[in-house]
């Protein structure tokens, strides 16, 4: 008879060759016991995404409104991009179950925000830009869902569903691995999420009213954003799974989840002839598309042998990627200010030709400014001696693009909304008929280029956190915060967020948007200048002393960029005069300076 502190094979409890010995992180439970849990929580996920995926598929041969049918034969491709992922888990199921599980994963990360989007046809149909399941042929105010519907709330659900069974399948206590790529997918999933928000298809249908997101209904709005922000998240989850077989697959699944949003609008454009493609759509797939092929590469990095190979030799890139992107925004930005945002085209009855007139927006020196403003650290960037300082500020700058380029838009968006009203006035342009001319007003090219230095503030806001990560590993950790920089930093943040919640200045008849009331398209640039305000005042707090210096300078320069509006918006305007929020920013540019001071003045290792 063997000790009892063995077992009969002659290993010890706890050893490797014990079968009975408690897994990294669990609550002593036996290998075997819960490798027979994984395959059951397996099997009831892939059980649960089939259903999901068939419902999907009656879906778009089942009307989901009576009032319109798609607009073309769609059914056959919905139902491959709904059946092909599902199948390809249940094929890898077989050898490399946490591969499917991974699949499983990534198709339940979206399916919340296609779920919200798809609330849309019960909400307010006629609204809803998903040409592939419903196209009127007649103006409709509202219509009634079918079991079209039913069959795509059912498969969103199932298909979450069994994303909850695959992770349960799949957890496990063990520390994630370093992956490869885990700078750039998140880089590539913040690009396909831009392209989400953008107008999904061109329409010269005059019973498919097509727009981007953030000027659609509420539900189609939420669902958008909830996919734009699960794009990402869900990205960088995937890397840090602590298997490879689990990150390949839920990369994969993003994919093909991102596939089955983008995919239906660009073969609208492809099959009808009065829908057009756009460059959102595109700009998803191809995103994607590398996400994926990325994807197949080995994730796992190879341990590194000396000091000199931890020190990621790629910073240089890192810093030209991210200091040439702020450029670009830049000059995107000033391309903006002086192009015309609204094209205005009369036709008098009486006229030969029509007449063409442009407008500009009275915010375009405040969006000139905020060019201004991220330019220079983005030359600063480009020159090592300066990188250290100009990177942290840069990653704060390009909110003043969003900041001034939301008021901005909001001129071409207001103008094209109002003005295209039937009715909508118009007086004689001196035309001997007497006839009132015909208006119709259009985004002009400065719109265009305002958008496009969106875009690209929102890639120099990754490139910008991508490049700090790799500098913070490079130079290791900070300590503990100072205690005498905690209280103005504090003080910055709190008042920072209440200058972003309040006007600046006042115009006799002028409301100006707001985050607490008139929540208008402005207000989401005030809102993304606020969040990260407070962002990089708590990561102040937590870094060295000249980066957290940086950052707060930074902080304080958004917060300046914003109490500018008094001069470069309200003189625009006429009769502008001070307000709370002018006043109130002035304090937190005051407290963030002075905590940049603290904190560039600390002895700590720099």
């Amino acid at each position: 008879m063997p000790p009892r502190s063995e077992h009969p094979d002659g290993s010890t409890p706890g050893s490797p060759h014990d079968p009975a010995a408690p897994r990294p992180g669990s609550l002593s439970v036996p290998e075997a016991w819960d490798a027979d849990t994984d395959s059951r929580e397996t099997k009831l996920a892939l059980g649960l995404a089939t259903l999901g995926a068939v419902a999907l598929t009656a879906a778009a041969l089942v009307p989901v409104s009576p009032a319109a049918g798609p607009g073309f034969l769609s059914w056959p491709w919905l139902a491959l991009l709904a059946l092909a992922p599902v199948a390809v888990a249940i094929q890898a199921a077989r050898r490399r179950p946490r591969l499917a599980a991974g699949l499983l994963l990534g198709l339940a990360a979206l399916a919340p925000g296609r779920l919200l989007l798809d609330l849309q046809f019960a909400v307010n149909g006629p609204l809803t830009i998903r040409p592939e399941l419903y196209l009127p042929d007649r103006f409709l105010g509202s219509s009634s869902v079918g079991a079209g519907f039913w069959l795509l709330v059912a498969g969103h659900v199932l298909t979450a569903a069994a994303g909850v069974a695959a992770w349960r399948a799949t957890r496990s206590g063990e520390e994630p691995e370093r992956r490869r790529w885990r700078l750039l997918v998140p880089l590539l999933a913040v690009a396909a999420s831009v392209g989400l928000l953008t107008e999904p298809v061109d329409s010269d249908n005059g019973f498919l009213l097509a727009r981007a997101a953030f000027e659609g209904p509420w539900p189609a709005l939420g669902g958008y954003l909830l996919l734009a922000a699960g794009l990402p998240l869900a990205a960088a989850l995937a890397l840090a799974a602590p298997d490879e077989g689990t990150a390949r697959g839920a990369l994969g699944g993003l994919t093909a989840g991102a596939f089955a949003v983008a995919a239906p609008p660009v073969l609208a454009g492809l099959f009808r002839a009065d829908l057009h493609v756009t460059w959102g759509p595109v700009l998803v797939l191809a995103a994607t598309a590398v996400i994926a092929c990325l994807a197949g590469t080995r994730l796992t990095e190879q341990p590194k042998d000396t000091e000199a190979d931890v020190k990621v030799p790629g910073l240089f890139w890192w810093r030209l990627t991210t200091g040439v992107l702020g450029l670009a925004t830049a000059v995107a930005a000033v391309v903006g200010t002086f192009a015309p945002q609204v094209a205005v085209t009369a036709l008098n009855p009486g006229g030969a030709a029509p007449v063409s007139a442009a407008a500009d927006s009275p915010a375009r020196w405040f969006l000139l400014t905020a060019a201004l403003v991220v330019a220079v650290p983005a030359a600063g960037t480009l020159v090592p001696k300066t990188a250290p300082f100009a990177r942290p500020v840069l990653g704060l700058a390009w909110a003043g693009i969003v900041l001034a380029g939301t008021a901005v838009l909001n001129t071409a968006l207001t103008a094209t909304q109002a003005g295209n009203l039937a009715g909508f006035g118009g007086a004689d342009l001196g035309g001997t008929s007497g006839a009132t001319p015909a208006f119709t007003y259009d985004l002009g090219a400065g719109a265009g280029w305002t958008f496009a230095a969106l875009v690209l503030a929102a890639l120099v806001a990754l490139a910008a956190v991508g490049t700090g990560v790799v500098e913070r590993e490079d130079a290791g950790d900070g300590g503990e915060p100072d205690k005498n920089l905690l209280t103005p930093v504090v003080a910055g943040a709190v008042l920072a967020v209440a200058a972003f919640g309040l006007p600046v200045f006042s115009v006799p008849g002028y409301v100006a948007p707001g985050l607490w009331s008139n929540f208008d398209t402005p207000s989401w640039g005030l809102l993304t200048a606020a969040v990260v305000v407070v962002g990089a005042a708590l990561l102040a707090l937590r870094s060295r002393p000249r980066p957290g210096a940086a950052l707060l300078t930074g902080a304080a320069l958004l917060v300046a960029l914003h109490a500018a509006e008094l001069p470069l918006v309200g003189g625009a305007l006429g009769d502008a005069s001070p307000s709370a929020g002018f006043w109130v920013a002035l304090a937190a540019v005051a407290a963030l300076l002075v905590a940049a001071g603290i904190s560039a003045k600390d002895r700590r290792a720099a």
